[in-house]
């Protein structure tokens, strides 16, 4: 086990021999993808664990999803968040899309390579798909008076998980300025409460409720 999934498991302690396994690759898969297609920065890649993987999971430490929960990773790049959390919550569907198709070839064989029948992965932009989602997550892809418009329409009206459906945004740096933009209701959750690296000082999991189910 390398020290990346040691250090997930210390936050993470009931993962199953299976979702260790899956843990444990995932370092080495990206290494050898991102040496074909640049995925993650190569600075990154060096604290891979820390900012990719467990900040990918923070979503799980404010909703830990259902099974058979459906949920939209919107411009998901390499697979993050949405890759981390089907390891975790394999029973919970998760689609990946993202508008350039070499980050969806990398998301699709790494999918495969873990065995992940959870996961979907397309090339698509946002706002051309036509399916309905519990939650929609992403990892900050721009202000989120332009990631609203893209989701409207695509999040379910049938609640049954903990929280009400809506969307789970990982931020960073002064959320509140950016959703007074919105002018709809949020709960932030800081990541600090969660982990203790000094890289989540500033981290957030933004929850959004959908209020407006027409």
């Amino acid at each position: 086990m390398n020290t990346g999934t040691q250090l997930i498991l210390s936050y993470f302690p009931d993962l199953t021999e299976k979702q260790i396994e899956q843990f444990d690759r995932l370092q080495e898969l990206y290494e050898d993808w991102n040496s074909k297609i640049n995925v993650i920065s190569r600075k990154d890649m060096d604290q891979f664990y820390v900012h990719h993987v467990l900040h990918s999971l923070g979503i799980s430490k404010v909703m830990a999803f259902q099974p058979g929960t459906k949920i939209l990773d919107i411009g998901t790049g390499g697979g993050f968040p949405g890759i981390p959390l089907a390891i975790l919550f394999p029973d919970t569907h998760f689609h990946l899309v993202d508008s350039i198709g070499k980050k969806i070839t990398v998301v699709k064989e790494v999918a495969k390579a873990l065995k992940l029948g959870n996961v979907e992965a397309q090339q698509a932009r946002a706002e051309s798909l036509v399916r309905k989602y519990d939650f929609v997550i992403s990892r900050a892809v721009t202000r989120m008076i332009n990631f609203y418009p893209w989701v409207k329409g695509k999040i379910k009206r049938e609640d049954f998980n903990e929280f009400q459906n809506g969307i789970l945004y990982l931020k960073g740096g002064d959320v509140d300025e950016e959703m007074e933009e919105l002018d709809k209701s949020y709960v932030t959750y800081h990541l600090s409460d969660y982990f203790k690296e000094d890289f989540f000082e500033t981290k957030k999991v933004v929850y959004m409720p959908w209020e407006d189910k027409r």
